[in-house]
């Protein structure tokens, strides 16, 4: 199994690296990679299937057939991946944490903390974009992800 394990991971880097700007942003677009590949059709290789391969491998009379199993297929799959999502619903001036998304060696282990804050909610945008401020009112310099957060109840 992990070859598989692995030719899945090789997908999913492949996939990252043509989203990518720098190598330093691999970590925000890692759930829309894990998204794409969850929902697109495979075979039991993991490869995706290509629209020629069903062609190729289907007689001529069959080419509708076998392109639409494979749609019915994906809507399967997002069905099913869909219903596992949460949708994070945030608006203005709600209080949140936001994951701590550094790969620096901490001495305390698996007693460091994975979120910092509270910060305040500016902006929320569709989608998942958050305009993030400190308590004090100090703007990130960057949008965050509505994945990278949650709500902080006081």
């Amino acid at each position: 199994m992990n070859g598989v394990v692995e030719a899945a991971n090789k997908n999913i880097k492949k996939i990252i690296q043509k989203m990518v700007v720098t190598y330093k942003d691999w970590h925000e677009m890692l759930p829309f990679a894990l998204h794409g590949y969850r929902t697109s059709i495979r075979t039991s290789t993991g490869d995706p299937f290509l629209t020629y391969e069903w062609y190729g491998s289907c007689a001529p009379h069959r080419e509708i057939n076998c392109h639409g199993h494979g749609q019915l297929y994906q809507q399967r799959m997002k069905k099913a991946f869909d219903k596992k999502v949460r949708p994070h619903v945030f608006r203005e001036g709600d209080l949140v944490l936001k994951k701590i998304l550094s790969f620096k060696p901490d001495s305390r282990g698996k007693w460091t903390p994975n979120y910092e804050g509270p910060y305040v909610v500016k902006r929320a945008f569709p989608g998942g974009v958050l305009i993030l401020t400190t308590i004090y009112g100090e703007e990130f310099t960057r949008p965050g992800n509505a994945d990278a957060v949650k709500k902080y109840f006081a």
